[in-house]
């Protein structure tokens, strides 16, 4: 890993994420882009192009003074440190300007979202979940330290997911973590029986290049939802990083099926990465 992107918004959480990517820089020679997307659709309301032009440039210089001063950290010192400050229509440019700098990592804080407000509005996160073709490290607090040692890999076992799940593989070597596989059974039309699961499971292994030795150490959890068996058999180990991988759902299918990386990055309160299949 040699470069990772952290958007920002000013705000305590996003400087949780830019306080977990110095500790990350500083353990691994890492460079930290620091992006500011710009919402300039306040200039959309004036009536001359001039007009427009002018307050555009005037809140781009009032971005680029406040990203100046926001990065004066004493926990930012020695590191290489990019501002970029972008203007932006939607949230799949993250994801552009991630692909566009080389980023290996987006890291993020979510304040996460429930019920009525995480139908219509969602949080910022999880749209960024969406389209990142890039894992994305989620937070919901500060962390002191990224010493990552126990990590929960959820998967359904699909051959589509092998890519996902291998990338998955490279970032838990990374943090030098121990990977606990999971397969969540749901009452519902694709529940398994012990042995398609097993039978699943040794196709996956198999076809990721994968010793067969490890299906004995796959968990098998039965839970109501996908999203509450990772979190409960999470807690039960004493996790400290949750990865899952994501098909970016978007518009109707993803409102009426929903996305399990995304509910996680809402309602977890351990650090989720999610990776694009």
């Amino acid at each position: 890993m040699k470069k990772v992107i952290v958007p920002i918004d000013f705000s305590e959480h996003s400087e949780h994420a830019l306080k977990a990517a110095a500790l990350l820089a500083k353990r691994n020679n890492i460079e930290i882009v620091v992006l500011h997307m710009l919402d300039l659709n306040i200039a959309a309301l004036s009536d001359s192009a001039s007009d427009i032009q002018a307050q555009s440039v005037f809140y781009l210089k009032l971005a680029e003074k406040k990203i100046k001063t926001f990065l004066k950290k004493e926990y930012l010192k020695g590191l290489h440190v990019t501002p970029v400050i972008k203007h932006y229509l939607s949230f799949k440019e993250i994801n552009e300007i991630a692909e566009e700098v080389k980023a290996d990592l987006i890291i993020m804080s979510s304040h996460g979202a429930s019920g009525v407000k995480e139908i219509f509005v969602g949080s910022n996160t999880e749209k960024v979940v969406r389209f990142a073709t890039i894992p994305v490290l989620i937070l919901k607090e500060e962390l002191f330290d990224l010493n990552f040692e126990d990590v929960v890999y959820a998967s359904d076992f699909s051959e589509e997911s092998i890519p996902a799940y291998k990338k998955a593989l490279q970032l838990i070597e990374f943090f030098g973590a121990e990977l606990h596989l999971l397969f969540v059974n749901t009452p519902n039309d694709k529940f398994k029986t012990s042995t398609e699961m097993k039978e699943m499971a040794a196709n996956f292994l198999n076809k990721s290049d994968q010793d067969i030795s490890k299906l004995k150490e796959i968990t098998f959890e039965c839970e109501s939802t996908i999203e509450k068996g990772i979190i409960r058999f999470s807690d039960r180990i004493g996790a400290d990083l949750i990865a899952v991988s994501t098909h970016g759902r978007k518009g109707l299918s993803h409102l009426f099926e929903g996305s399990v990386a995304e509910d996680l990055s809402n309602h977890s309160m351990l650090p989720v990465v999610t990776i694009k299949i």
